[in-house]
């Protein structure tokens, strides 16, 4: 049966949140920093030790070996970081995205997706660089407690040190949340208009998967570097990002900037998995939970 192009554009903007009805920016807002930060803390405790095997991997330089003790080391401190830089993502993302898309015509819903992520990456970065920093180092047995890393990081290396590699950072989230969060969402554009119904769970987590997974393996390189800027410490062996680009293929060869591609693919699309399916099914539990709009979009098809 074919779908006439009047509900097939209905399905496209129930799935990108763009009916016809006033846009309610902070419910909007507070509902996304919800949803993102209740998803960042499942997904971030879940996968922990995926993680922390990752960046051991990455963080070791030559053929040293990695110590697969203390994998949980700084999931406290850091989970009291991943609320809410995850709630600032996506209380960002939620109400850009819908603004965007209602700017931008049909064929450029993906640039809308894309321009979003990027927003809501920066907007989190205040929070998630110095989140990083410090597990990171507690991963790497630096440290034995958040509170301990920050004050050794900041007597030692200042305030600054708590953003060390600060632009690699970005280079690397700023373009893996553009691009999973584009791929997510397109992916579930053109699931619904197949399916011609509301996605289920498992559906999401399947979609989030496969995002992360090819957003995680393209973005490794940039990982690898952001990972060797941020464990550094004091030392300063690399003197930015083209330096530390330069000394690993120098000392390491080129493969060396994929270390850690298996766990940090595996980790991803599993947390894509987690993150994406709580994130939606917390979404769709608290527009359960609003005032019935009559005059709403519907997901049913005639």
């Amino acid at each position: 049966m074919c779908i006439s192009q009047e509900k097939s554009n209905k399905i496209v903007d129930t799935v990108n949140g763009r009916e016809d009805r006033p846009f309610e920016f902070w419910r909007v807002l507070v509902e996304g920093a919800i949803a993102g930060g209740v998803a960042g803390v499942v997904v971030e405790t879940a996968l922990y030790p995926i993680d922390t095997i990752k960046t051991r991997l990455q963080a070791v330089r030559g053929g040293g070996k990695i110590n697969l003790r203390g994998l949980y080391s700084g999931l406290t401190g850091n989970l009291a970081g991943v609320l809410p830089a995850s709630a600032i993502f996506v209380g960002v993302y939620e109400p850009t995205k819908q603004k965007l898309l209602k700017s931008f015509p049909d064929n450029l819903s993906a640039l809308a997706h894309l321009t979003a992520g990027a927003i809501g990456g920066a907007a989190s970065s205040i929070i998630r660089v110095p989140t990083e920093v410090v597990k990171q180092r507690m991963q790497t047995g630096q440290f034995a407690s958040a509170p301990d890393a920050v004050r050794c990081i900041v007597a030692k290396e200042g305030f600054k040190g708590l953003y060390a590699g600060y632009g690699s950072f970005l280079l690397r989230d700023l373009p893996f949340d553009a691009i999973q969060f584009c791929i997510y969402e397109q992916l579930r554009i053109g699931y619904k208009l197949a399916a011609r119904r509301d996605l289920k769970d498992p559906e999401n987590a399947i979609i989030g998967a496969f995002a992360g997974a090819i957003t995680g393996a393209m973005t490794t390189p940039l990982d690898v570097i952001k990972t060797r800027l941020m464990v550094q410490g004091p030392a300063n062996q690399y003197k930015g990002i083209v330096d530390c680009v330069k000394t690993i293929v120098r000392e390491e060869g080129t493969p060396a900037l994929f270390k850690g591609i298996g766990p940090r693919v595996l980790w991803i699309s599993i947390g894509g998995a987690v993150f994406f399916s709580v994130l939606e099914r917390t979404k769709k539990m608290l527009a359960e939970r609003r005032p019935v709009d009559h005059n709403s979009a519907s997901f049913k098809l005639d």
